[in-house]
């Protein structure tokens, strides 16, 4: 299908496959440790040794100079940690042992990856057999050519692995990785520019800020730098944060560990440019009874039971004056009226900070089946008292039996109708779009889900207005009525006429 997402996913998927002769041969709770670590390694490794040789050909002597490496964003790899000093070792009994060693060393001449890496390839748990071929596997099959598309090939790959593993992962997978099409979807609508602060408050594997540097990259003249703020409570999603960060060359300010964002807001004081996310949903026992008279719940106290407002709130407190928030709820937060959540979102509404509702298909998500939404919030709106309402339910197609996807075409689609709606040039279209007056939301009580306010798509592929093809039809129905009467009247009389009586 043309326009899919990932098009190019071979290389990814042969290394995906083959890393599943692990599979049997790990714990699972260890596996997904064990083959990003060993992408990680490689990745930093063919930076490292492209550089190297760059640095050797000039011949001034810097190849052992870390400054030399730092100051092209690369990190620097000890030799114990090169991967041909892990490639020649794939076949020995001590390979794991190697492994670990090379994790330590990159670790201590990297300050920022401090207690990241994974460093249990060394376990009895592991077959140092499989683990051999796994390295094998590494050594022959990546090739770095210096090209852009090789340069990203292993952070690609990264991520390919990444939402394998939550696919096959369930919802534990699913609370690391947010499917690509989602977060291009936000990052297409709110449009990251150049030197911005992007902030993500649970950033699972760091997705967003991924997206958010491509598209800087792809519309600005220059390389693209952003200032990468994020927090992560799951220790392991931190780490693997970090290391998605790395792979990328992205400087990420992640805090200098895993932390609760409502107990130990690690960026108290930050006011960003965008924030996107992708809360956990309908997150009960969140700790609002210790929480109660915290300064973020400005337009009213989140119940004790649901996170949703709680995760709003904390979003629009670290909001810049011109700061707008993309993020994935569930949908039960579009008309919810329990434990004072409708009152919130009265206020919110009421404030004008909503930009835009966008309903989205079932199925995006390898983890959950409930219907979510978009939520686009803005401080400085660009039509003020008005929200955009949109329906995108019967967009994409489905990869498979279980998952849905966007094309590229059906984000540029949504991208395209927030542009027009913030340039004033919007029109409604029946079941899709419309754009709507805080009077009329007010009308519904506040509840935003798209459909109450986009009705129905109505089809017209003979070109007849529907209006007037309702008005033909309704005729043409009371004339059948109509002959329909008189043929029964008819009937019955001439069954009358022979004895028999109906």
């Amino acid at each position: 299908m043309a326009g899919k997402n990932n098009t190019d996913i071979g290389f990814e998927k042969q290394i995906w496959d083959a890393a599943c002769v692990l599979w049997g041969h790990i714990p699972a709770a260890e596996y997904r440790k064990v083959i990003v670590g060993l992408i990680f390694l490689r990745y930093i490794s063919s930076a490292f040794e492209k550089r190297y040789e760059a640095l050797i050909k000039e011949g001034d002597g810097f190849e052992n100079d870390r400054d030399a490496y730092v100051e092209e964003n690369i990190f620097f790899v000890p030799e114990e940690a090169r991967w041909s000093t892990i490639a020649s070792a794939a076949h020995t009994p001590e390979i794991g042992l190697v492994i670990d060693n090379a994790m330590r060393a990159i670790e201590k001449e990297n300050t920022t990856l401090k207690n990241v890496l994974p460093k249990n390839y060394a376990s009895p748990d592991l077959d140092k057999r499989v683990l051999g071929e796994v390295v094998d596997l590494f050594t022959n099959e990546v090739k770095m050519d210096g090209t852009e598309a090789s340069k990203d090939l292993l952070g690609r790959t990264y991520e390919y692995c990444i939402a394998q593993f939550a696919s096959y992962e369930g919802t534990k997978g699913g609370e690391f990785y947010t499917p690509s099409s989602i977060v291009k979807t936000i990052v297409s609508i709110l449009k990251p520019f150049n030197n911005c602060r992007v902030y993500d408050p649970c950033c699972g594997s760091g997705g967003m800020f991924v997206q958010s540097e491509k598209f800087v990259q792809a519309h600005s003249d220059n390389r693209g730098t952003i200032s990468v703020y994020g927090q992560e409570s799951n220790a392991d999603t931190w780490k693997m944060a970090k290391m998605n960060m790395a792979i990328r060359g992205i400087d990420a300010n992640f805090g200098p560990y895993h932390a609760d964002t409502f107990f130990n807001d690690l960026h108290k004081t930050l006011k960003a440019d965008f924030i996107m996310a992708n809360p956990p949903f309908n997150l009960s026992n969140w700790g609002q009874e210790k929480l109660k008279d915290d300064v973020r719940w400005k337009y009213g106290l989140p119940p004790a039971g649901n996170a949703n407002y709680a995760w709003i709130q904390h979003m629009i407190h670290h909001l810049a004056p011109n700061g707008k928030i993309g993020l994935v709820l569930a949908n039960g937060a579009l008309s919810s009226q329990t434990s004072g959540e409708g009152e919130i979102r009265k206020n919110i509404v009421q404030a004008d900070l909503v930009e835009g509702i966008v309903a989205l298909p079932t199925q995006l998500f390898y983890s959950v089946t409930i219907p979510v939404t978009l939520w686009f919030i803005s401080k400085n709106k660009k039509q003020k008292g008005k929200t955009l309402f949109v329906d995108a339910r019967n967009m994409g197609y489905m990869v498979n039996r279980k998952h849905r996807d966007f094309t590229d075409e059906d984000i540029q689609r949504l991208a395209d109708v927030f542009s027009a709606f913030q340039d004033g040039t919007l029109e409604n279209v029946k079941g899709f779009c419309a754009i709507v007056d805080t009077q009329e939301i007010e009308k519904q009580d506040f509840i935003l889900t798209p459909g109450r306010y986009v009705g129905i798509e109505v089809a017209e592929e003979d070109g007849e207005p529907f209006d007037e093809k309702m008005t033909r039809l309704t005729s043409e129905l009371s004339e059948m009525f109509k002959k329909s009467h008189e043929l029964e009247k008819e009937i019955r009389g001439k069954l009358g006429a022979i004895g028999y009586e109906i």
